[in-house]
């Protein structure tokens, strides 16, 4: 970007000063926000993108409505905010992939969804790669992630063009720039988790050695300009979502934690400068890139959260999340029923994308406040899985969690939390983490001397859950939750694909 010209007599304001335009392209919708280093969010967008759901664990999404929706939600935000902005910043979904041709730009195929599950015949396949695969990538050998999204497209839908995740495919339409971030292209298995190079031998398992792949690039720095927004802006900062809202959070020391609650629940905990292969069924990978260097975190998934939410409103349960606190509010406690909302499978440290869903206990007398209250047991027995994982992996017991995310708007859920967690529950200001640090590294792009701890938003929990049970109350509700789990894995044959999940990771005793 060449530098600010001014008039003489008047003084230089420097970019990364100004206010910068940070767009989360998520999995349901996009959220921009416009963010002022001193006044905070001075405008903010939104536009939906609805993935489509069906049968044989389809999840797409038409790629002319995710690039719409990035365009309408930053326009939105820069029409709120009223002023214009330095640099825009995106984050996106991280394993979502499609294939499109590189000289136009035009989609090949839809975009194939992080919680789509056709890839499972290819992870079969190669299931005699997977350890290496894990001890090379940090990543198990699972349809959520890209590079075997990217195989099945090869083999099933077309050799054309590229096939990349959808950060590239949004770059390239925005700026003409062929790139990625090395956190989006750790979540592919392709990228060498310790060089954060593409693998030549991650490459040949895929069948992908001669695919033109985009250059992998920090997640701050000078990536083309774009016009999409109106006026020329620079975009200077590129990150995968979940280490975006990490970075957000905060989340540098140890003994914490972040967890974002939106399509699906994501807990992140920051491992420093080198990475951490986990032993519990986590996924060690790269949290950014910034000058070079790399910094590392470990990561853990709920495939369905606010997914889950939506489908009991569907059934007609619940009119919304809004509703969650009200209904589940009118019962004291689940009236014995034990919901394992598994409903795209189980993910970390299970591994087990082939599992179903489970609703036991019920009787004549349950009513859909127990439904609610089931459902938010659920969802948090998992993260308290995921906590415990971390605390095994590194060593070091967490002392809080950081919450983001539309979920963590229900009380109801965030006390439950509290409680099956044993540990405060700090809710952040704003929902939109993810937007929030990429809007941190994009005025880091602006500005490359400035420090990660001076580029994030300073932090302040809004309110803070504590446990309103004790550690014998708690222990035994997580106990009928993982007996549950155990069950249903132990019923269903595993297909043949591989299972990361291990003993004693805080989530139960696995059994493939």
């Amino acid at each position: 970007m060449p530098p600010a010209q001014h008039s003489p007599g008047s003084i230089a304001v420097d970019p990364a000063s100004r206010p910068v335009l940070a767009v989360d392209q998520g999995t349901s919708s996009t959220k921009a926000l416009v963010i002022c280093p001193e006044r905070g969010v001075i405008g903010s967008g939104t536009a939906p993108a609805p993935p489509r759901y069906a049968s044989g664990g389809v999840v797409e999404a038409d790629p002319a409505l995710l690039l719409s929706s990035v365009v309408d939600a930053g326009r939105r935000a820069l029409a709120d905010a009223g002023e214009p902005v330095a640099a825009v910043g995106l984050a996106n979904q991280g394993e979502t992939v499609l294939a499109w041709d590189p000289d136009t730009g035009a989609p090949l195929t839809d975009a194939i969804v992080w919680q789509d599950r056709r890839a499972a015949s290819v992870c079969a396949e190669l299931a005699p790669h997977a350890d290496m695969l894990r001890e090379l990538t940090g990543l198990p050998l699972e349809p959520y992630f890209a590079a075997p999204k990217m195989a099945w497209i090869r083999r099933s839908l077309t050799r054309e063009g590229v096939v990349t995740t959808s950060d590239s495919w949004l770059v390239h339409r925005l700026t003409g720039e062929f790139v990625t971030d090395a956190a989006t292209a750790g979540r592919t298995q392709l990228l060498d988790l310790d060089t954060t190079e593409w693998s030549p031998a991650a490459l040949g398992v895929f069948g992908m050695s001669d695919e033109r792949l985009p250059h992998v690039v920090d997640s701050a720095g000078q990536f083309g300009v774009t016009t999409a927004f109106g006026d020329p802006i620079p975009l200077t900062g590129l990150l995968v979502d979940q280490q975006a809202a990490l970075l957000a959070q905060r989340v540098t020391e140890p003994g914490t934690a972040k967890c974002t609650y939106g399509t699906g629940a994501f807990l992140l905990a920051g491992t420093g400068a080198r990475p951490l292969r986990s032993r519990t069924g986590l996924v060690g990978c790269v949290a950014w890139r910034l000058g070079g260097r790399s910094s590392y975190c470990l990561d853990g998934q709920v495939y369905t959260a606010a997914s889950a939410v939506r489908w009991l409103s569907d059934l007609g349960v619940i009119s919304g999340a809004e509703d969650l606190d009200r209904v589940g509010s009118s019962v004291a406690d689940s009236g014995g029923v034990t919901f394992v909302p598994s409903l795209a499978g189980l993910a970390a440290p299970w591994w087990r994308g082939d599992v179903k869903g489970s609703m036991t206990g019920l009787s004549l007398e349950t009513g859909p406040g127990h439904l609610v209250r089931a459902l938010c047991e659920g969802i948090a027995a998992q993260v308290v899985g995921l906590a415990d994982a971390v605390a095994e992996d590194t060593g070091i017991a967490l002392e809080s969690l950081r919450v983001d995310g539309g979920l963590t708007r229900s009380e109801l859920l965030m006390q439950t939390q509290a409680d099956l967690l044993q540990l405060p529950v700090e809710v952040s200001p704003l929902p939109d983490a993810t937007a929030l640090g990429v809007g941190a590294v994009a005025r880091i792009g602006l500005d490359p001397g400035m420090s990660v701890e001076r580029a994030a938003p300073r932090w302040r929990p809004e309110k803070v859950f504590e446990p309103r049970i004790g550690p014998a109350e708690a222990a035994e509700r997580l106990g009928v939750f993982r007996t549950e789990v155990a069950a249903i894995v132990a019923r269903t044959p595993s297909a043949g694909q591989p299972a990361a999940a291990l003993a004693n990771t805080g989530a139960g005793t696995v059994t493939p």
